[in-house]
């Protein structure tokens, strides 16, 4: 099979669809590799590199996409690459669609099959492909909530994790799993005092145990979340509904109730966020302020860090895109139930429910075309 990896063109997206391991990985099994020339150069990744592990440069985007079977990337198509979309392409990457109606017709009127790495779901409901981004996005959160809370970034003016004599900075993350374990991480290793709200009893009594004490968690209730709100120096979106749009758990009534210059970090954006006032930034114009309260919407937070998740983006994905290679896409999707939960559009049809709910479309179940 012919795989192309484009250059991301997202804003300050330095991110790129696979390392040259990767490559040389597919490569020995007897697959082509178009890479667009300078997609790794964001990741510290020259041309070179791809050359010698076995992939053939392609100077230009068009040139990529028409040539190759299966795209490989790490960010959904923007406007600028809708034309690229052809019948019988296959795509892997970040789709994020249930908020994205422009984009999800067009997938379909095109007959792209695209296979989103946020909805490939395990059994026990783990998403493998979206984890390791998850992890970088949590830890990230308190970087840039810390940054934002200071003065001349137009925060309150607090330390987060306080020195002697003065109480350190109060942090809420509402959401339990890997973005908001990876948060309460990074706070509590700062000395922040934590609270975690969760909808998952059993969740949060891991999450104490595992913090051993350092951390409080609240079951999670409009109640609940105007009292931490009215707390917090800092508030960390870190809700998911696979594929779902996110429930709006901060409502805009409940900023009057913030201190002025808290910080807000939704870090569920891509799907909607979960604070009503959210809307998406990019990493050139990062925040705005809504009643006082900084806003931090960033919809592509591990781009910013781009050696560290490039790596760990094709840690995981490269099986996948090696079975769909080495199987074809109908091959891969009948030995493989994570994959099949992956798949959001389908030469012409629409196969997330979620989606489809978001958006009002019908929906086909990928059954009946893997039969």
């Amino acid at each position: 099979m012919i795989i192309g990896v484009p250059k991301e063109i997202k804003d300050k997206e330095f991110r790129v669809g696979i390392v040259p391991a990767g490559v040389q990985t597919l490569a020995a099994a007897g697959h082509g590799i178009l890479i667009e020339c300078g997609a790794g150069l964001g990741s510290g990744i020259s041309d070179q590199e791809y050359e010698a592990a076995g992939a053939r440069l392609v100077h230009d985007a068009a040139s990529l996409y028409s040539g190759a079977e299966l795209i490989v990337k790490v960010k959904e198509p923007l406007v600028e690459e809708y034309a690229y979309m052809r019948e019988g392409l296959i795509l892997f990457t970040y789709l994020h669609l249930a908020p994205l109606p422009e984009l999800t017709g067009v997938l379909l009127d095109k007959k792209v099959t695209a296979i989103a790495y946020e909805t490939v779901s395990r059994d026990n409901e783990f998403l493998p492909l979206l984890a390791p981004m998850s992890e970088v996005a949590g830890r990230m959160s308190i970087q840039a909530g810390a940054h934002y809370l200071e003065k001349e970034a137009g925060g309150r003016g607090i330390l987060l994790g306080g020195v002697t004599g003065v109480e350190p900075g109060h942090v809420v993350i509402l959401g339990s799993g890997t973005v908001g374990t990876n948060a309460a991480q990074m706070a509590v290793g700062l000395g922040a005092s934590v609270t975690v709200i969760g909808r998952n009893p059993a969740r949060l009594a891991a999450l104490e145990k595992t913090f051993a004490g350092k951390i409080r968690t609240r079951l999670s209730s409009r109640e609940n979340i105007a009292a931490e709100v009215s707390r917090a120096d800092l508030i960390i979106g870190a809700v998911l509904v696979p594929g779902a749009v996110t429930p709006k758990l901060i409502t805009r009534d409940m900023l009057p109730l913030m201190k002025k210059g808290a910080v807000l970090v939704d870090v569920s954006i891509d799907q909607g966020g979960c604070i009503e006032t959210a809307r998406p930034t990019t990493h050139s114009d990062p925040v705005y302020e809504v009643a006082g309260i900084l806003h931090y919407c960033v919809a592509n937070m591990p781009g910013a860090v781009p050696r560290t998740s490039t790596f760990a983006l094709t840690n995981a994905t490269l099986t996948f895109v090696l079975d769909i290679a080495s199987k074809g896409l109908h091959g891969a999707l009948q030995g493989d139930l994570a994959l099949q939960r992956g798949v959001n559009t389908y030469n012409g049809f629409l196969i997330n429910r979620k989606v489809a709910q978001a958006q009002g479309r019908d929906c086909e179940n990928i059954d009946r075309f893997i039969r």
